[in-house]
């Protein structure tokens, strides 16, 4: 058994609305094999994991995995649970998984859960299904297990790919809120809400910290000079860049006196309690640069933290130590004080591990102690002076003792540096206490730093006292009570129609002073400049457009292939669109029947958020059933439909209750609701619909109109905007008509069966049945039967087709598809005269010696730049109405 690839879906996808890896997994001598064709295969594998036991499989209870197993199930399904319980065990939670068969005897898709927040990069999933192969091959090898090394490096990478107590916090708040969050790369910095509602934090830094007040802040003497001259009670000190300056501070101020680094943070290489000249030269040794020496201020330790101007926790910090048992060692003290599961490196835990450092055995040979030492029990022993965090210091929980003179004076502290969140540390006899008149007749006592992006460990979690919730605070800063940060969305999808749709919908969304960020299959548009050229309908997309500070409003293309391979790039929508469903991509990422096409479009309904608005084709049968499909939610959302049927009895039905849809009634774009029906538009009006001739341009019309008003666009601004797009400028590729003499030109993405049968029959309508030629290329990765049912609408509605090769053969061998559909359309109707070309440029030319005057050809392509290449070459130009209309007008 191998793993042979993996990708990750990283939003809601077609198996589960969060992240999901899909690793696509080969058998091999296993293949067909069962779990029960290996006596004792279960028992042995419970022995190494026996929370297998409590696996409920599809039985849905307990137990339902076992039972499986006993009675035999592949070994693609076995390592999908061996691999959620190893994430289990190395500290991921995860539950879901999934196993489908891929195509072909002992290939296996293995489907697992990812966190929300995990890398995308991550190696975790695969490695977890590794992990769980080898456990297979162990077991029926009848080996001894070796999971267990596995285990703890999953554990190690777990842990340095987590977020840390503080982001995870704010992610936590901003979920609980349903503000969307995206974490970037493997970093804490956030994205939290969408568009020009967007706001960055990382860590305890948002994007409105002031970069002024963080450089200030990290210059302590700056910082401790501001305060001083406000009036603020400080800690008398100065620089010194030499050592010479430090023993002069120092014989200014006596002992005990406190040097740190100018420019420190978390409490890295400050030297407290110095009392000599001795211990002050080696402490300036130990900091490489300048330094900042002060008077050490008495009573404890406490850090205030200010968010958005206000108190929102406090905690007294005691620095790291142990406490004797008059048995062990300070070196075993501190090995099981490590113990601690809060303790960790770095700040991946809310505590972090205690060190026997040079720092910490210095302190100690003052305690009259070494590492090998043996305190006597109930003996405190120090291993820092300062309180913090970082190293390894502990926080009690002393918000709600915070006296009203301490919190003026953290108010104007934060005030005076011009920070939006910060930590301030004092140094205090008791913070419930008043604060001593400013009369400078008590000096021990004052602010002694001042933090930007503070911890926020010792708040989250600490050893004494209430947590508090200052993820929450931050979020709440940023978005204030009833702000989810969010912008409107549409998103798009379907077989046909959809980037026309989309196009569209942003074209009528736009107005003055609204940005509209679009995502088709030609790029990325923010305020109609194109700022990415690529096949844009996957979640990346989605996320250029989402992540726009500029952008007002979204409209998502959302296809079948990002959905697949990608998942969603985002979590819900306002508005969700679904042209229509026919049988494309059929052989191609697993989907093997119409149903399987319809799982996945039906996703766009599925993720509209609740009261949203679902904009369905009421013509097309499998649309129509998506509202009753359970996970829709149909009955938790808007509905409006849209038709160019003469009033329909289900809509009719649907009107009596008070729904609403769109309609074509007397040649005219119409919205029904509430018994009104409110004229849009006339359809003879609409760019592009030639004179009433293209029904298809109609019916996305019609979805654009209702994704539109229902993001509030009103029915006069629907139509005045209808009428000024322009489908060569703003649908380039979609129904484009040039002209070259005196024969039109119709170019289109027609690519599959019912999108051909469509445009055919609108050639028809307006140049007759007879008077067209076809110039066709199709994608090489369609299935053989889909290609030549397409052949077989060619065959039919044209007598002259002239068959070429884009650059891209998709699998395909030089010549194959051209030679498979002039085989197919010649079986259909021979007297039809099918040619075969190597290129655009020479398919084009021939099909233009083919064509009479007054006649059309039709133009599909793969690749439109190359193709309006070829027509400018050859001098054809862009025209607005077809000859024969131009003609009768």
């Amino acid at each position: 058994m191998e793993v042979l690839h993996i990708r990750r879906l990283r939003g809601p996808n077609a198996y589960l609305e969060r992240p999901v890896a899909v690793a696509r997994v080969r058998l091999g001598a296993l293949t067909e094999r069962e779990t029960c064709d290996f006596a004792g295969f279960t028992e042995r594998l419970l022995d190494s994991l026996p929370g297998l036991a409590d696996h409920h499989c599809a039985a849905g209870a307990p137990g339902g995995f076992i039972r499986r197993l006993r009675e035999g199930t592949y070994f693609g399904h076995t390592a999908e649970h061996i691999a959620i319980e190893l994430s289990h065990l190395a500290g991921r939670e995860v539950h879901f998984g999934r196993t489908t068969f891929a195509g072909e005897a002992g290939l296996y898709d293995v489907i697992t859960e990812c966190p929300v927040h995990e890398p995308a990069d991550s190696s975790l999933p695969l490695d977890l299904l590794a992990a769980a192969v080898q456990l297979v091959t162990d077991v029926l090898d009848g080996r001894e297990t070796r999971h267990g090394p596995a285990l703890a490096a999953l554990r190690r990478t777990i842990e340095r790919e987590a977020p840390g107590p503080s982001t995870e916090s704010i992610i936590a708040a901003a979920q609980r809120r349903r503000i969307p969050v995206e974490r970037i790369g493997r970093l804490s910095l956030l994205q939290l809400g969408q568009g020009h509602r967007r706001r960055l934090t990382w860590a305890a830094m948002t994007d409105q910290t002031a970069a002024i007040g963080v450089d200030l802040v990290g210059d302590k003497q700056l910082t401790r000079q501001l305060l001083d001259q406000a009036g603020v009670p400080v800690a008398p000190g100065g620089a010194a860049d030499s050592v010479q300056e430090a023993l002069r501070l120092f014989a200014e101020f006596g002992g005990p006196v406190v040097l740190k680094p100018r420019n420190g943070r978390q409490g890295r290489d400050v030297h407290l309690a110095l009392n000599d000249e001795a211990a002050v030269g080696a402490a300036f040794a130990a900091v490489d640069g300048p330094v900042v020496v002060e008077r050490q201020l008495g009573g404890r330790d406490y850090r205030v933290l200010m968010i958005g101007g206000e108190v929102v926790a406090a905690a007294e910090q005691t620095p790291a130590h142990v406490v004797g048992d008059g048995r062990s060692t300070v070196a075993s003290l501190v090995e099981r004080a490590n113990t601690d599961p809060r303790r960790g490196e770095g700040h991946c835990r809310f505590l972090s591990r205690l060190r026997l450092d040079q720092t910490a055995r210095a302190l100690l040979a003052e305690q009259d102690l070494t590492e090998d030492g043996v305190p006597t029990a109930g003996q405190v022993v120090w291993l820092r002076h300062s309180g913090n965090l970082s190293t390894g210091g502990t926080s009690r929980d002393v918000t709600d003792r915070l006296h009203p003179d301490v919190v003026g004076l953290c108010r104007r502290v934060v005030r005076l540096v011009g920070l939006d969140i910060a930590g301030i540390d004092l140094r205090l006899p008791d913070i419930a206490e008043p604060l001593p008149t400013p009369d400078g007749r008590d000096a021990d006592r004052g602010v002694i730093e001042v933090n930007a992006v503070p911890g926020l460990r010792m708040h989250l979690a600490p050893c004494e006292g209430q947590p508090r919730d200052v993820g929450a605070a931050i979020v709440d800063a940023l978005f204030p009570a009833g702000d989810d940060g969010r912008i409107p969305t549409v998103a798009v999808t379907g077989t046909n129609g959809k980037t026309s749709t989309s196009r569209l919908t942003a074209h009528l969304l736009t107005g003055p002073g609204r940005c509209v960020g679009l995502t088709t299959t030609d790029g990325v548009y923010i305020d109609g400049r194109m700022v990415q050229h690529a096949d844009a309908t996957g979640p990346r997309s989605a996320q250029v457009v989402l992540s726009d500070p500029a952008v007002e409003v979204a409209v998502l293309e959302t296809a079948r292939g990002g959905i697949l391979r990608s998942g969603l790039g985002y979590d819900v929508t306002d508005v969700g669109v679904i042209t229509n469903i026919t049988a494309e991509h059929l052989g191609q990422d697993g989907l093997e029947s119409i149903e399987d096409v319809v799982h996945v479009k039906a996703l766009i309904a599925e993720r509209v958020r609740d009261g949203g608005t679902l904009v369905l084709n009421a013509d097309d049968p499998l649309v129509r059933g998506l509202v009753e499909r359970p996970r829709v939610g149909a009955d938790r959302k808007r509905v409006a439909w849209f038709s160019l049927l003469p009033d329909p009895p289900f809509i009719q039905r649907h009107l009596v209750a008070g729904g609403t849809a769109y309609l074509l009634t007397d040649d005219w774009l119409v919205e029904a609701v509430d018994g009104r029906r409110t004229p849009l538009l006339a359809a003879a009006d609409l760019p592009g619909n030639f004179a009433g001739r293209a029904s298809y341009v109609v019916q996305n019309a019609l979805a654009a109109v209702a994704a539109a008003r229902a993001l509030g666009a009103t029915p006069e601004q629907v139509g005045r905007r209808l009428t000024t797009f322009e489908p060569v400028r703003d649908n380039p590729g979609r129904g484009m008509l040039w002209r070259h003499g005196d024969v039109d030109l119709f170019v289109d993405y027609a690519h599959n069966p019912a999108a051909i049968a469509a445009v055919t029959r609108s050639l028809h309508q307006l140049w007759g049945a007879d008077r067209s030629v076809a110039v066709v290329t199709l994608p090489g990765d369609r299935r053989d039967d889909l290609l030549a049912q397409s052949a077989r609408i060619l065959a039919d509605g044209f007598s002259r087709v002239v068959l070429y090769e884009d650059t891209d053969l998709r699998g395909r061998t030089p010549g194959e598809l051209p030679a498979l559909l002039c085989r197919e359309i010649v079986a259909r109707r021979p007297q039809v005269r099918c040619e075969q070309t190597g290129d655009a440029s020479t398919a084009l030319r021939q099909a233009l010696k083919l064509a009479g005057a007054g006649e059309v050809v039709l133009v599909l392509y793969e690749k439109l730049e190359d193709v309006v290449a070829v027509l400018e070459d050859l001098g054809a130009v862009p025209a607005e109405r077809p000859r024969a209309l131009a003609v009768q007008r």
